[in-house]
């Protein structure tokens, strides 16, 4: 009796963001634990330019660029995704010419591709770009839709749906480059207003980059500016200062949260940065399950599924939460849809303390992408109705 073929998982990594590295290091760490009798990964490295570039030895250059966070060079074959279903085919890419043939590559390029495992953390990948060229491509893929990514990575857009829907948020204002170059005074109306300490972010980044404490008024213009480095728009968050914690979601439509945790910055670090997440290794601890009573801990997870269901999102998240020290003012601070995957990010650790770990939360994900997919596929996109209008009438 013949084997059952292995699923071909294309793990798209890199990409055009300020989370370039981050997610070298995450594709590291999944790659390295997809089962490898259900999965064959096909790494595709999405370069600073943009270019895609499937693979020869993706763990080899992996693990000399992702623990230097360093970017990617020249990676592979250049190949591309088409916009329109081609059974998972996977298109190269030659002088400027596209084609799906492979005979020139041999065994080194795969047949078709089951489903995307897409680990793009920031901008063209975690937005909803990505998703929308997989979904013309009908591909089935982890994670969030269109949707649910363009507004889990649009923070400002994610706080109006969450606090229409009575989920608390800290209070904060947006402000656009257009608005701050008609106004120069705006945004410290707007520090005024929140009082100081204040937080400075680019309204669609993660990972803390572009991120700045402000304690006056004196740092505000400095932060700003910074933050408007890599976006159109900038938030401007109210402190609440006391702790930070965090909770998975997993599942489509019956989500389930995971134990919180809660992030412990070290000694001398005002909040979790860039710095404290991935180049200091004392900026931060985790404290996996958070010291939290039964009550509390419930709370938090009936938050991020709310949350979760909120933002229309489907697949995976992680929800943040900004939390006075008794917990008496718990707000969501924000909540991101391809969370990291790397060695000390909370999303797998999460679940590895909720009794999934890495090997079977990563099988779980595309056993949802895949279910999600065949869902969707059931719709129709040819109206059979009777009153059908005639012909050259609109």
């Amino acid at each position: 009796m013949p084997s059952k073929r292995r699923l071909t998982v294309a793990v798209l990594f890199g990409g055009r963001s300020g989370e370039h590295e981050v997610s070298l290091r995450s594709a590291l760490a999944v790659i390295s634990a997809m089962d490898r009798q259900r999965y064959e990964a096909v790494p595709i490295a999405i370069t600073r330019s943009g270019r895609w570039e499937l693979c020869r030895d993706a763990l080899s250059m992996l693990e000399r660029a992702a623990p230097r966070l360093a970017g990617l060079g020249r990676a592979g074959i250049p190949v591309c995704l088409l916009p329109y279903p081609a059974r998972g085919k996977l298109a190269t890419v030659a002088n400027g010419a596209v084609s799906l043939g492979r005979s020139s590559l041999g065994g080194a390029f795969p047949g078709r591709i089951d489903v995307a495992f897409v680990l793009v953390h920031g901008t063209y990948g975690e937005d909803g770009t990505l998703q929308g060229l997989l979904e013309l491509s009908a591909l089935p893929y982890v994670g969030a839709g269109v949707l649910g990514s363009a507004v889990g990575m649009d923070k400002d857009v994610q706080k109006r749906l969450l606090r229409e829907a009575g989920i608390p948020v800290v209070p904060y204002r947006a402000l656009t480059r257009d608005q701050h170059r008609r106004d120069s005074a705006l945004c410290a109306r707007h520090g005024a207003e929140l009082g100081y300490p204040v937080y400075v972010k680019p309204n669609g980044l993660g990972s803390s980059i572009g991120v700045s404490r402000v304690a006056s008024a004196r740092g505000l213009g400095r932060a700003v500016a910074e933050a408007f480095r890599y976006d159109l728009k900038v938030l401007l968050e109210a402190a609440c200062e006391g702790r930070e914690i965090e909770c998975a979601v997993l599942g489509n439509r019956e989500p389930q949260a995971s134990v919180p945790g809660e992030i412990v910055l070290g000694r001398g670090r005002a909040f979790y940065s860039y710095a404290s997440k991935y180049l200091a290794p004392a900026g931060a601890t985790t404290r996996i399950p958070a010291a939290l009573t039964p009550r509390q801990t419930a709370r938090v997870r009936e938050l991020a599924v709310a949350a979760f269901r909120a933002l229309e999102l489907r697949g995976m998240a992680r929800v943040d939460f900004l939390a006075a020290p008794d917990l008496s003012r718990l707000f969501v601070s924000e909540v991101n849809t391809i969370p990291g995957f790397t060695p000390i990010s909370m999303y797998p650790k999460l679940w590895q303390a909720s009794g999934l770990p890495l090997e079977r939360l990563i099988d779980r994900l595309i056993q949802l992408a895949l279910e999600e997919h065949r869902e969707r596929a059931q719709r129709s996109f040819v109206y059979l109705g009777r009153n059908r209008p005639r012909a050259g009438s609109r």
